[in-house]
């Protein structure tokens, strides 16, 4: 299945779970009805950037629009041949899910990431908490989480929440490469004082 045509799947499979319109997840992601439906039916490749935004309105992270739709049980195994690989038609950055099908609230993505280019997600509130890890396994890259910058080389590892603003950026004329881990928890109530 052209990757396209999975988060074309995905994406209506997720929104059809939860019963919203989509005129709902428009108002909700900020992304227009009639993206969404082109997006829907395959026929437009998403930037990173809308992404971000549809799978926030959605509750769920990035990584969860590449999973495979439902079906048969899915396998506790990711062969390579079978991870889905995408390239953000905005910058040029390319993303391999390397998570297995099978749920986890631990997701892993490997992205290479083209020289001189710069990716912003809005990241708003979610659902649910969202914990990332960016281990950076070539090159260099600056993050920036809210107002700070972190210029991270081979071998350093960032963690941040997915609730404030992000910006990817590789200042440098040869590609980056890093691994990033994600994990979902459900929100938890304040501790009470006795």
């Amino acid at each position: 299945m052209d990757i396209n045509q999975r988060i074309a799947q995905r994406l209506r499979e997720l929104r059809d779970a939860q019963g919203l319109s989509l005129a709902l997840l428009s108002e909700r992601s900020g992304v227009s009805k009639s993206n969404i439906s082109l997006i829907e039916r395959g026929e437009s490749s998403a930037t990173a950037t809308v992404l971000d935004k549809l799978s926030a309105a959605l509750g769920v992270t990035v990584a969860s629009l590449f999973e495979k739709p439902a079906g048969d049980a899915p396998s506790p195994v990711s062969r390579l041949a079978d991870q889905p690989v995408w390239t953000d038609p905005g910058s040029g950055y390319v993303r391999r899910n390397l998570s297995p099908a099978m749920y986890s609230p631990n997701q892993l993505v490997e992205v290479s990431f083209p020289a001189g280019q710069r990716v912003a997600y809005e990241t708003s509130t979610r659902d649910v908490d969202v914990h990332q890890q960016v281990w950076i396994i070539e090159g260099r890259m600056e993050v920036s989480v809210g107002d700070t910058l972190w210029t991270l080389e081979q071998g350093d590892c960032l963690a941040m929440r997915l609730d404030q603003p992000i910006a990817y950026h590789n200042p440098t004329n040869q590609a980056a490469r890093y691994l990033v881990s994600l994990v979902t928890q459900a929100h938890r109530a304040p501790r009470r004082e006795a």
